[in-house]
């Protein structure tokens, strides 16, 4: 029996397929057009198995629609921009630039060597001046027309890699890259204007055709507008008020609890007054892992100060809590344990009062 050269046919194929632009995206408006994108790589050298996954995936679907006599729009690209790369460049002793693109012709032969099937006439990179020329001009004009702004914000942050991480880039603490301990840092950033588009975003939604429900309303929740009112409450001990956005003020009397975020001033303020090794602990803990993972566990410390209740005049025990997020509306959360099920879970975790307030037919106990 006559063996198989597998590298053979592959080599034979993929030199047809390069010489050939077999992949080229032309157009035709005799044929219906499918568009294929995955996430462009950021060029480290090499691929991994989480690279191949993800581009095996794109190149099945890509593939499948080709057959079906689809005009597919399959491109690949670097997002070739970012500290890591230049502080791997200044580690290897060489020029960013030429770092970056030697590692990009590494991966390219790599993606080739896989025989993914993309249009590469279309490729891209993100630090080539002919593509970022095209971002900035995209930011100047969101800028001119005060979309774009600069606050103070904390951001992931690693003292190693001296650079801010996306929350998919902390992995349980620890940087992406060099893996050492993910902290919090308080930076000047810029920010877009994204709510002032949320009405329209919310009413295009429903336009949207094949998409289901569920991550529609992935969406409704991502763009986040919320109605309500700023109650404020005194807190005894320094005299001054806590804001509380909520939008179900009718539930007032049946607060009993208050929940601040880590990075809320009032912290600050908590930890001057008294000596609590357990606050301490708690909030290094909380300031090293992501949105995401801080919101899954419902945990939190007591601080030992109260605040007091403006429509009935109690004292509302205040608690530092990791779910609680200082860039969402006022960063303070009133809890109401028999009307909403994240403060349910929580006040159940630390035997807290539970008072109904509303009944299931909708009446107030007065």
């Amino acid at each position: 029996m006559k063996t198989i050269n597998f590298q053979e046919i592959e080599k034979k194929w993929q030199k047809y397929w390069e010489e050939n632009e077999t992949f080229k995206a032309v157009f035709d408006k005799n044929k219906q057009k499918y568009y294929v994108l995955e996430m462009f790589p950021y060029p480290s050298g090499q691929l991994h198995m989480g690279h191949a996954r993800n581009y095996c995936i794109g190149d099945a679907i890509a593939r499948y629609y080709f057959l079906k006599g689809y005009n597919v729009l399959h491109p690949i690209g670097w997002d070739a921009f970012g500290l890591p790369a230049e502080n791997a460049a200044i580690k290897n002793k060489i020029h960013p630039k030429i770092w970056t693109e030697n590692n990009i012709a590494n991966m390219k032969q790599q993606l080739k060597n896989l025989g993914i099937a993309y249009d590469w006439t279309r490729e891209v990179n993100t630090s080539d001046p002919s593509y970022y020329k095209f971002t900035q001009w995209m930011f100047l004009k969101l800028y001119e027309n005060g979309m774009a702004y600069k606050k103070k914000g904390l951001v992931n942050w690693c003292f190693h890699c001296n650079t801010v991480l996306a929350n998919e880039q902390v992995i349980d603490g620890r940087c992406w890259r060099c893996h050492n301990i993910v902290g919090k840092k308080e930076l000047e950033q810029w920010y877009i204007r994204i709510t002032k588009y949320a009405d329209s975003l919310l009413k295009e939604l429903d336009n949207l055709e094949g998409w289901s429900e569920y991550v529609k309303q992935m969406q409704r929740n991502w763009i986040g507008k919320s109605k309500g009112a700023v109650i404020k409450f005194l807190v005894d001990s320094f005299n001054e008020y806590i804001e509380i956005f909520t939008t179900r003020a009718d539930t007032l009397p049946g607060v009993t609890f208050i929940s601040i975020a880590p990075e809320h001033p009032l912290v600050e303020k908590i930890r001057k007054l008294k000596n609590n090794p357990t606050l301490e602990e708690f909030l290094k803990k909380s300031m090293s892992l992501t949105t995401t993972e801080r919101t899954k566990e419902k945990a939190g410390v007591f601080t030992g100060i109260y605040a007091i209740n403006p429509i009935n005049g109690n004292r509302v025990p205040i608690w530092i809590a990791n779910y609680v997020l200082m860039d969402y509306a006022t960063g303070a959360v009133m809890g109401v344990p028999a009307h909403d099920q994240r403060d349910y879970e929580f006040a159940k975790n630390y035997n807290l009062p539970i008072i109904p307030v509303i009944l299931p037919d909708s009446s107030v106990i007065g």
